[in-house]
């Protein structure tokens, strides 16, 4: 029985991680999901105050992901088509161009989202787009170091699990 949670916390723990990049997993939500299914081992011990500080740091990540590219995009003058334009782009660029999507694709979704709504601004457009894009990066990164934070917490329970 610990082999299949462990497994199956492994799973979603590594999903996490990668959901850090793929906009339709939520990244430390998953990973969390992962400590918590492990919290079911009868072999290992993790305390709730710990789980529930861990689903708290998630899901307030979670949540400031769905609006730092929105602040990005109005901080450089941007609006709803940029937004929208930026999520489609990661999509669309992970799809076609795979990791360089990861860059490519929400930047030029936010610009011609942006373009889209406001025709006669490219430049107001290319501003929006360096927003949204630094707002996405950001939102990147503090979902992939509390996925990783988790994935080494976990690594770290299983060390001292087999020891």
């Amino acid at each position: 029985m610990d082999l299949i949670l462990i497994t199956l916390s492994g799973f979603f723990i590594l999903l996490g991680i990668a959901g850090s990049f793929l906009p339709v997993i939520p990244g430390p939500l998953t990973s969390w999901l992962g400590l918590f299914i492990l919290r079911f081992s009868p072999s290992i011990q993790i305390e709730n105050r710990f789980l529930i500080l861990c689903f708290c740091l998630a899901l307030f990540i979670f949540l400031l992901d769905n609006i730092i590219p929105v602040l990005g995009a109005k901080k450089f003058g941007g609006g709803r088509g940029s937004t929208i334009g930026s999520s489609l782009g990661i999509i669309l660029g992970i799809l076609f161009l795979g990791p360089f999507g990861l860059i490519i694709g929400p930047f030029c979704g936010a610009f011609l989202g942006e373009l889209y709504m406001n025709q006669n601004n490219r430049k107001g457009a290319l501003k929006a787009a360096f927003g949204a894009l630094i707002g996405f990066l950001t939102g990147v990164f503090l979902k992939f170091i509390i996925s990783v934070a988790f994935a080494f917490y976990f690594v770290k329970i299983l060390w001292e699990f087999s020891t």
